[in-house]
């Protein structure tokens, strides 16, 4: 069933398409959604238990802070792809598809390699440490097939042969953040072959940095007043251990002062 610009308005009982700003459809038997790439002001789309297997035409739904997909028919994960321009996009529900597969754990991974501003995964909570082992461990998504076919990287290769070496990928952005922020560039062994038996002993020591790494990631894709959200909280961060060290010092001050007294 093609959801139509009739249906659409009716659901969300409004007079024109781009005045739609949240719509549920699920359980429509839903199979054609090419109306949303005529709806660029959509926030809130709830399409679970249909039959949807191409996300393409939201592509251009830049506005999409929470999508619901929860059992449709979408084959692969490289249909994520369609939604990497979405830097709004914080909740996606996604289970229950056949791209999920079986191994849920790498499954999850991926997903959030490859959307790594997600929140909400499947109506669980995405963690720094989440986001930090899945740019290590995840797989790369590359574009579904004859969509770029003919698309080249900022390097003259194919998006595909780029990507698919993710120890690369993750250098050349990260060095690039770091070096707009005067940071020096990260060494090739702060990225060990990811089927290196030593990555996986290394995990817990090496936390933080992938953190820091998924954190700079981030960065390039927020605006004015998200980059403004992060400069608050890193000064609130910043100032407890502030306060921390002012009390640590004035402890053994007093301690010193003390020693001395007696």
């Amino acid at each position: 069933m093609k959801l139509t610009r009739k249906l659409v308005l009716a659901k969300a009982k409004a007079s024109d398409l781009e005045s739609v700003k949240k719509l549920n459809c699920w359980g429509c038997n839903l199979t054609d959604i090419s109306i949303f790439s005529q709806m660029p002001n959509i926030e809130v789309l709830a399409l679970s238990v249909n039959s949807i297997s191409s996300l393409s035409s939201l592509a251009g739904c830049r506005s999409l802070c929470e999508l619901y997909l929860r059992k449709n028919m979408i084959p692969s994960l490289s249909e994520l792809s369609h939604l990497r321009p979405l830097t709004r996009l914080r909740a996606l529900w996604l289970a229950e598809n056949p791209c999920c597969g079986s191994d849920l754990s790498q499954y999850r991974l991926t997903v959030l390699r490859c959307l790594p501003r997600l929140q909400k995964l499947d109506n669980h909570v995405v963690t720094e440490d989440e986001i930090a082992l899945a740019l290590m461990e995840g797989e790369v998504v590359t574009t579904p097939p004859g969509i770029a076919q003919n698309q080249l990287s900022t390097n003259g290769l194919p998006d595909a042969e780029t990507e698919n070496d993710p120890l690369n990928y993750n250098m050349e952005e990260t060095n690039k953040i770091r070096e707009e922020l005067g940071m020096k560039p990260l060494a090739r062994d702060k990225f060990p072959s990811l089927s290196s038996p030593s990555t996986r002993e290394s995990k817990p020591s090496m936390k933080k940095t992938h953190a820091l790494d998924a954190i700079l990631l981030l960065l390039r894709d927020l605006d004015e007043d998200e980059l403004h959200v992060v400069h608050t909280a890193t000064q609130n961060r910043l100032q407890t251990y502030t306060l921390g060290t002012d009390m640590l010092n004035h402890s053994l001050q007093t301690l010193k002062t003390a020693d001395i007294q007696h």
